[in-house]
């Protein structure tokens, strides 16, 4: 099909949904009007025309940049037009952010470079074959004699570009795998067609999980199989970050002091750890705790202070407790920790300075962070072996109580990652587990593999609508909403579901061995 039936297919759903044949100011009185299915229909059908609008719209950005570039000078196309920049140009029509217009230019560059590749791939290289301007008069002739460009390597993105101009996936979803994931690394400047291959698998199942992910949670879970699939690249990418670490303060004329922190890994995960302890309750966290926490939660939530008033005065008391104070006096019930999750059977070697090549993961939110983060934790506080099984079944636990243990929780942890549900990003420390076999209705045990993370509003809705989550043969969880559509495969949100979850195909090696793996969780504070 083409581009242009896809638009005419968009706008006919469009236009098919009723009571939108008025003028334009009685818009959202006529939205107002249709049904709760009805708004959820128009919704739909606006996204598939956005995204069809969105597939040339940043092409034709990527050519504005094209023809604006710096050695045309006063020539280019956003200079003639009296724009500093293609940004400014894109800018100035669409009456759109900067940061949307910058992202334009890069998606949009990307698939003209992409294709431009394509083209010196099957037949000849010239400069003029790319240049917009140029005549290229002779470009259908026969080629005899004319050299032929050296083969090059393929490009791993190939089947970003296809889902992208296919309607597949959406721009911001295709700049969010893309940047995420990075290059290949490069062996004395070659990238080997082995690593293409991986990251092109990489970015076919991200593409899979691109449905049932907010952006931002897309762009995190590619940035987390990038370090993965590159240890040592890892390892730099945390000393990069770690050397823009800093802390600036300043008092604005109206006398309000002001603060600006950039963060590196680790400093990040132990702060969110803090807040997470402490302000659990006002977040939505888990309920069934003892009556000495529901108290203590009751009090938080009724606080009359905001949430970010809240961090403040904790973070406040924290710099002022110092090493003077016990934890319980300032963090109440829960201490805050950050707990790494690694992959023991997938360590690897050491590099040149003895460091670890793996890459750990913390608990909560999926924190990537490098091998020699991994051996301080070690060093200072230990580990704690789960055993898992190839489909992720953790093993090693007991299953005896009403409630599932604090083992069981770790194990619930490293496997699910969080909410199970889609599109929800709770990560595990605010999430219940769930008995997919009720304890009384049905008689059912506390056992890891008939247990899943849900956070409280989805475990609650859950059951008030009696839905159910079961698990075929092949060890899938699927939710089944009784009647409304088809069961729902929940996919883990575990940054080390790769462990139990290897690319299709059978190519062992790419993460770990076909046999049971092991993973250990080193706890820290």
């Amino acid at each position: 099909m083409s581009f242009i039936a896809d638009v005419y297919e968009a706008l006919e759903a469009l236009v098919a949904v009723k009571g939108l044949d008025v003028e334009a100011g009685a818009l959202p009185t006529a939205v107002a009007a249709l049904s709760d299915s009805e708004v959820e229909q128009l919704l739909s059908c606006a996204a598939d025309l956005r995204r069809c609008v969105d597939r040339v719209s940043v092409i034709a950005a990527g050519v504005v940049a094209s023809r604006s570039a710096r050695e045309r000078g006063d020539g280019g196309m956003a200079a003639v037009r009296g724009h500093r920049s293609p940004v400014g140009m894109i800018q100035a029509i669409t009456g759109g952010s900067a940061a949307d217009a910058r992202r334009a230019v890069s998606v949009g560059a990307s698939l003209l470079d992409e294709d431009g590749a394509g083209s010196s791939r099957s037949g000849v290289g010239t400069s003029d074959a790319a240049t917009p301007d140029a005549g290229g008069s002779d470009a259908g002739g026969s080629g005899a004699g004319m050299p032929v460009a050296p083969a090059l390597p393929p490009v791993w993105h190939a089947p970003l570009r296809a889902a992208l101009l296919g309607g597949g996936i959406s721009s911001d979803q295709h700049d969010a795998i893309r940047r995420g994931l990075g290059e290949p690394p490069a062996i004395d400047g070659d990238t080997s067609a082995a690593a293409v291959e991986v990251w092109s698998i990489a970015a076919e199942q991200l593409m899979g999980e691109a449905c049932a992910l907010p952006v931002e949670e897309l762009a995190k879970r590619a940035r987390t199989v990038r370090d993965q699939l590159d240890p040592a690249g890892a390892e730099q990418r945390f000393a990069a970050r770690f050397e823009k670490r800093s802390h600036r303060k300043w008092t604005d004329p109206d006398g309000t002091h002001h603060s600006h922190i950039i963060y590196d890994d680790e400093g990040f995960a132990a702060v969110c750890a803090l807040e997470d302890a402490a302000l659990r309750p006002r977040r939505g966290g888990p309920r069934f705790v003892s009556a000495e926490e529901q108290a203590a939660a009751a009090a938080l939530v009724d606080d009359p202070r905001s949430n970010e008033q809240l961090s403040y005065d904790l973070l406040m008391s924290v710099i002022r407790a110092g090493m003077l104070a016990t934890a319980s006096d300032v963090f109440g019930a829960k201490q805050p920790g950050v707990r790494l999750v690694v992959v023991a059977d997938g360590t690897g070697p050491r590099d040149a300075f003895g460091r670890m090549l793996a890459t750990g993961h913390t608990e909560d939110r999926g924190l990537a962070l490098p091998g020699s983060v991994i051996d301080r934790a070690i060093c200072d506080t230990g580990t704690r072996e789960i055993g898992i099984d190839t489909r992720g079944n953790p093993l090693y636990v007991g299953r005896e109580q009403r409630l599932f243990t604090p083992k069981q929780r770790i194990a619930l942890a490293t496997r699910d990652g969080g909410c199970l549900i889609p599109g929800c990003t709770t990560p595990a420390s605010y999430c219940e587990a769930h008995h997919c076999d009720e304890w009384t209705a049905h008689h059912g045990r506390t056992d890891i593999d008939r247990g899943v993370l849900l956070c409280r509003f989805h475990h609650l809705q859950l059951h008030h609508r009696g839905w159910k989550i079961n698990r075929d043969t092949s060890g899938r969880f699927l939710l089944d909403r009784r009647g409304d559509g088809p069961p729902v495969e929940l996919q883990s949100k575990s940054a080390a579901r790769w462990a139990w979850n290897p690319p299709p195909g059978g190519r062992r090696g790419w993460r770990t061995p076909p046999q049971p793996a092991r993973t250990s969780a080193v706890a820290t504070t």
